[in-house]
């Protein structure tokens, strides 16, 4: 990575990690659901009026808007309004950085080394450290519904990769154009899941308090979330990921546990555990394991009739793509 790029990442990182205040101003006034839907609908109705659609597969974009978009904050939103703590919810969702290079392993057949399934393996046991402490001291639910937040980013990552990765022409869309568009896939699921869980008429009515002396926190953190952390921050994540192979990109959400942690206790005042603070600290370092660990860099080598092998030059920062997943994108 650039020395510019990895400052650009930096920014996501404290955009993302002051996020979770936001986020926890939010779901304390509007239900979990339909403040999900709320943050992306505020961007979706002029996205869809003046931000032409990057021309990618279709395919890629519902993958990305599901995945990042629905699955996330659906489960985060409702295990943070189900007593999830911020700092530790800011923790657990990292979850999606070995959850991204595992999907990179089975879906674009990106190679695994040894110090990549040890991190892997040690990710996963810092989890199940952070569950029994959990469970010890509140219900494991709030962590299992973060962890499946998880996942769904790394499913999100893995659309957004493949719609940056461009066209089989070569054409590669604009990555704040991308961004934009994403938001338009998730109104609709998350409207539609809050109406059918939470009430018809829940969400509207805490909508109409929200205008009102007590209620702007809860406006400002929507604002926050909507143009800062997903147009902004979402937006430079989308540009790293398609200049940069997963496992070089997912690392720096690795740092959003750190600004979430220490803003969460400078403000709300939250102390977490010892224990949960041994399972963070191993999960963060098996997570940079897994995605930071030295891969071979990837060539495709082609043999003439007279068997002589060649080897095609890789430019720096490209993404390999397998052919098959560019020909069907």
């Amino acid at each position: 990575m650039t020395k510019r790029d990895r400052l650009l990442g930096l920014a996501v990182v404290l955009l993302w990690g002051l996020n979770f205040l936001a986020l926890h101003i939010g779901v304390e006034h509007f239900p979990p659901l339909f403040f999900a839907g709320l943050r992306f609908v505020v961007i979706a109705v002029p996205v869809l009026i003046l931000v032409p659609r990057p021309k990618v597969s279709m395919r890629w974009l519902l993958l990305y808007g599901l995945g990042f978009g629905v699955a996330q904050f659906a489960f985060l939103f409702i295990a943070m309004s189900a007593g999830m703590p911020t700092g530790l919810a800011s923790l657990v969702l990292q979850s999606s950085a070995p959850f991204t290079v595992l999907l990179g392993t089975l879906f674009l057949r990106e190679r695994l080394g040894a110090a990549q399934i040890l991190g892997l393996t040690a990710a996963v046991l810092g989890m199940v450290l952070i569950g029994w402490d959990r469970a010890r001291h509140a219900t494991l639910l709030p962590v299992l519904l973060t962890l499946a937040g998880g996942l769904g980013w790394a499913f999100g990552n893995l659309g957004s990769r493949l719609a940056a990765a461009g066209t089989e022409t070569g054409d590669k869309p604009d990555p704040l154009h991308l961004t934009l568009w994403m938001a338009v896939v998730p109104p609709i699921p998350l409207f539609a899941l809050s109406f059918a869980i939470e009430g018809p008429g829940s969400g509207m009515r805490a909508l109409g308090t929200a205008f009102s002396a007590t209620g702007w926190p809860a406006l400002a953190a929507l604002g926050y979330t909507a143009v800062l952390a997903t147009v902004v921050g979402s937006g430079l994540w989308t540009y790293l990921m398609g200049r940069y192979p997963a496992g070089a990109v997912a690392p720096l959400s690795l740092m959003v546990p750190v600004v979430g942690i220490t803003s969460s206790w400078l403000v709300l005042g939250e102390r977490p555990t010892v224990w949960s603070l041994v399972g963070g600290v191993i999960v963060i370092a098996g997570a940079l394991a897994a995605t930071s660990a030295r891969r071979s860099r990837v060539a495709t080598a082609r043999v003439d009739v007279s068997g002589e092998s060649h080897r095609e030059p890789q430019t720096e920062g490209q993404v390999p793509i397998p052919a098959e997943v560019r020909v069907t994108g």
